[in-house]
Order: C-alpha cells, then sequence, then structure tokens
C-alpha cells in the first residue's frame, strides 16, 4: 500500500506542479484526475500487461509536465499561452538569453539540470510503476481501485465538456495536450487566413515626397510600455525624466508630441514589433512573422528607398546570422559584429544604449550622402536590468565605448537581483529612465529641422513584471526641429511633450506605416 501511495503523489505532484508555477499557488488544485486513472489501472490490471503499458505511460506524463511549465513560462514572460507549433524555435533564444545572463558555462549547467531533473521524475515514475507489480492489495483494494477508476473516467469526462464536478480536482495532462492539439488545427487555419490577408491588403510601394532629403529614424526602447509612465513603482522613476525632457528638448528647439499605441506582444519577441511597424500589419507570433518576410508584400524599408534613402538597420543585440534584415533589404545591416565597440558587454546587453546613439551619429549619418532610413533596437533596457549606468554628459566622451569598462562588474549580479522581485521592478524602472534619457539626451544635442524622430517602445515587460492586467500599449514620441513634420501626429490624438496624458491606445504600431504614407505620401 505504501508503494501505491508514494506512485500515486508522485504522479499528482508532476501532473499539477505546472498548474502552481502558473498560478502561484496550489488554491484548490489538488488532484491529478490522471494520478487517480493511473494508480487504479495499475492496480487493476494484471502485472504482466504493466511492461507495454510503463513507457507510455511515463512519456505522456513527462510531455504533458514539459508541455505545461512551458506554458506556465510562456505566460509569465509573455502574458500568453504556449503554442508548441510556433514557439519550439524559442528555446533557441531562451538558451541565448540564459548565455547572456549567466555565461555560457553556467548557462549550459542549468540546461543540464533541468534535462537531468526532467530525467530523474521519468526514471522515478517508471520504476514506481514497475514495483507496484508485486502489490496484492487484496478484494477490498481492488473494490476501491474500482471505485476510483469509476470516479475518475466520470470526472474527467465532465471535465471534458467543460464542466468541473469536484472544486479541487484537476485534469491537467488532458486539458494541456488537448489544448496544444486546438492550437495546432487553429496554427494551420491561422497560415491559411494570413496568406489570404497578405493577398487582399495593399503591399504597393509608396514614396514619401514629404520626407523627401529628411532622415527618417525609428528607435526602438527595449521593454518599453506604458506601465513604465503610469504604473507605480515605475512611473515615480520614470515620470521625472519626461518632465525633464519635455524641457531639454523644448529649450533646444525642438517639438515633440507623444502618444500610446497597441504593441502585438507583450514580455518579448521584439522582432514582432519591429515587423509590425515596417509592414503595417499586426504580427503577433513568428508564423505570420515568416509568412510577411516570404512573401511580394513591401515594407518602409521599399517605400524610403522609393523616396530616396538610404536603409539600414543597427542592432547591438544581434549575434547570429540575420536572414530577415537581408529579407527586408536593408542596404546595410550593423549588428553586434559590426559594431567597433571596445567597451564591456553588461550581462545580456552587449552594448550600452548610449554607445548606440553615438555610434549612429558620428559612424553613420554624419557620412551618410543620402537621407537616411534607420532601424535601431536599443537594449539597454532588456532584462536582467543590471548594472545601470549613469548617462555622461560629454558625447565626445563616450568615444569607442572604453569609457564604460568602468562600469564592468558594478550593480548586483542577475541571479542575486532576481531572488528578490520588487529589486527586479526597481531595476526594471532604472533601466527604462536611463535608456529615455540617453534617447533624448541624444535628441537633443543632433536632431534638426531635417530629422524626424520615432522614438517608441516595442512592447511591455513580462506580466510577471508588470502584472497580467497592464495590456498592450507603449509609449511614442515623435520629434524634429520642424513642427510641421509633428503637427500629423498631433492631428492623430498625439498630445504636445513626452508624456502622452493618458495610457489608451489610439491605435496598433502597424498603424504608423499607414499614417506615414498619408502625411507624407503623394
Amino acid at each position: 500500500m505504501p508503494r501505491l501511495l508514494g506512485l500515486a503523489v508522485l504522479l499528482n505532484v508532476l501532473l499539477l506542479v505546472p498548474l502552481w508555477v502558473r498560478f502561484g499557488a496550489i488554491d484548490t488544485r489538488w488532484v491529478a484526475l490522471e494520478a487517480v486513472l493511473v494508480v487504479a489501472l495499475l492496480v487493476l490490471l494484471p502485472a504482466g500487461r504493466l511492461r507495454w503499458l510503463r513507457p507510455p505511460l511515463t512519456l505522456a506524463v513527462l510531455v504533458a509536465l514539459l508541455a505545461g511549465l512551458g506554458d506556465a513560462a510562456t505566460h509569465l514572460a509573455f502574458g500568453r499561452p504556449l503554442n508548441l507549433t510556433l514557439d519550439l524555435p524559442l528555446l533557441r533564444s531562451v538558451l541565448h538569453l540564459l548565455e547572456g545572463n549567466l555565461g555560457g558555462l553556467l548557462a549550459w549547467v542549468t540546461v543540464a539540470l533541468a534535462v537531468a531533473l526532467v530525467g530523474l521524475g521519468g526514471w522515478g515514475l517508471n520504476r514506481g510503476m514497475r514495483l507496484v507489480h508485486g502489490v496484492s492489495p487484496g478484494a477490498l483494494g481492488r473494490g476501491l481501485a474500482g471505485l476510483a477508476l469509476a470516479a475518475s473516467l466520470a470526472l474527467l469526462a465532465a471535465q471534458w465538456h467543460h464542466q468541473r464536478w469536484l472544486p479541487v480536482a484537476r485534469a491537467p495532462a488532458m486539458d494541456t495536450l488537448r489544448f496544444q492539439a486546438e492550437q495546432l488545427v487553429a496554427t494551420q487555419r491561422a497560415r491559411r487566413d494570413f496568406a489570404a490577408r497578405l493577398d487582399a491588403t495593399s503591399g504597393q510601394t509608396t514614396p514619401l515626397p514629404g520626407l523627401a532629403g529628411r532622415d527618417l529614424l525609428l528607435v526602438f526602447v527595449e521593454s518599453y510600455g506604458a506601465s513604465a509612465l503610469f504604473d507605480d513603482p515605475f512611473a515615480e522613476v520614470v515620470g521625472p525624466r519626461l518632465v525633464e525632457a519635455t524641457q531639454r528638448l523644448a529649450g533646444a528647439g525642438l517639438t515633440v508630441a507623444s502618444g500610446v499605441l497597441a504593441s502585438p506582444i507583450r514580455g518579448g519577441q521584439s522582432w514582432l514589433a519591429h515587423a509590425s511597424v515596417l509592414g503595417g500589419l499586426a504580427i503577433d507570433n513568428s508564423l505570420w512573422y515568416r509568412l510577411m518576410l516570404d512573401s511580394d508584400r513591401s515594407t518602409l524599408v521599399d517605400d524610403l528607398r522609393a523616396t530616396g534613402h538610404h536603409s539600414l538597420a543597427l542592432m547591438p543585440a544581434i549575434t547570429l546570422a540575420w536572414p530577415e534584415g537581408e529579407a527586408y533589404g536593408f542596404d546595410a545591416i550593423h549588428a553586434a559584429a559590426d559594431i567597433d565597440y571596445a567597451g564591456p558587454p553588461l550581462n545580456w546587453v552587449t552594448m550600452p544604449d548610449q554607445f548606440t546613439l553615438n555610434y549612429l551619429e558620428r559612424r553613420l549619418r554624419r557620412p551618410a550622402e543620402a537621407p537616411l532610413f534607420a532601424q535601431v533596437a536599443l537594449i539597454s533596457s532588456h532584462a536582467p536590468w543590471t548594472p545601470i549606468l549613469p548617462l555622461l554628459d560629454d558625447w565626445k566622451a563616450v568615444g569607442d565605448g572604453s569609457i564604460f569598462q568602468r562600469w564592468a562588474d558594478a550593480g548586483p549580479a542577475p541571479d542575486a537581483l532576481w531572488q528578490d522581485l520588487a529589486q527586479v521592478r526597481e531595476h526594471y524602472a532604472l533601466a527604462v529612465d536611463y535608456a529615455v534619457g540617453a534617447s533624448t539626451r541624444w535628441a537633443e544635442a543632433f536632431v534638426d529641422d531635417d530629422t524626424l524622430l520615432v522614438l517608441l517602445g516595442d512592447h511591455q515587460p513580462a506580466p510577471l513584471i508588470v502584472g497580467e492586467g497592464a495590456g498592450y500599449g507603449v509609449p511614442v514620441h515623435v520629434i524634429s526641429g520642424d513642427a510641421a513634420l509633428v503637427e500629423p501626429f498631433l492631428s492623430r490624438g498625439f498630445v504636445p511633450g513626452m508624456h502622452p496624458g493618458t495610457r489608451v491606445p489610439l491605435a496598433g504600431l502597424e498603424a504608423l506605416r499607414g499614417w506615414l504614407h498619408e502625411d507624407f505620401g503623394p
């Protein structure tokens, strides 16, 4: 009997752990019906049949466990459920994130420990089922097992039809595997629907004569969401920076207007926000991203090339091959390895934002013979948000970045910082404050009448940081020395200054391309 009880407890824990992680509490989730079903079957079936039953049962439990944990992690990081069809390629990005935050050796040790834990769970489960071969519960035990089998089947059937007769019971394996099957069907349908949508929407290249001879700079601030402006404890840090920036930009003769637009994603996958802006379509998953890039649909890169601009992508976070950049058709791509940076990497961040912006001005804008269209992805406000750098007043001192060597080991290590979620939130606010400060100080010094700067967030940070109800809004600031370039945005609901006033999105990020067509097109 103790063996059966131990196996039931092990099965129950393995199946319910993903739900406990997902919802942060055991609450009313105490019984996994599949655990009751399996233990009852092991009691009732002849021992000989268990030999072929053990491997598929063990595999099914492990698959349900991994899929459930993946779903919990995806909810915490991105505020959405796991889609195995679309999200398996993200495992590579997760590994790169671990390597950036923990270092290569510790990242692989973490992965090895995770694999070992899963393997240990599978071994323990398989061994537990083998040990019950010799258990003889007697007539009473078999009778109880029969009742448990009938009850679990009835409760599982009810939950299949979305009815919960026993509040403390769940069917985690059944629900997880059923949901992923439904996702597979829905994803294939979405593939067809999005392909039809691409064919039905106008993807023609549209010159923008209203921006002829002027630089258009799209500068994305990593994890810069509306929560940083409207929710404490973030707003009490970032708010004063916006007030200061408004005053400094006005003092430099610049006009600024701000609003909030809805990003298609939150928590990560910044490239989907970039694609939404460039393509003029809301792209919220990797399937649509690939379909758009593989299609003949034009993007802002094509629009600005037709206007006479030289186009480039300045992407300090790109450390591997980036074929998507070639698919967009940028004239030049400056990834991390292409940028002459002599300073240290700062955990995941390859180089600080102030250096990236200085590099843009010193090495890319000044030598340019044609007007420039640039997509810039700043990364100092990317997790783990340590260390926090000070802003340098002298842009010439930024130089080749070697000045940042003094902060190579500053601040708490990521693993120490992330043991205290309150401290993580504080560091997130400080990182966004630094990124916005660096961007607006750069605008104050270098934006002129022939520049339209669109400074915008790519997505909200993970719900773990800002909460499930934070929404998808991101701030968008439009800055220029020529007020006429900013005026169209004011007519669309933007307000003067660096603070948008409301977190209610005016539209999605994908609207920006259409607005540029309408306001600066033929």
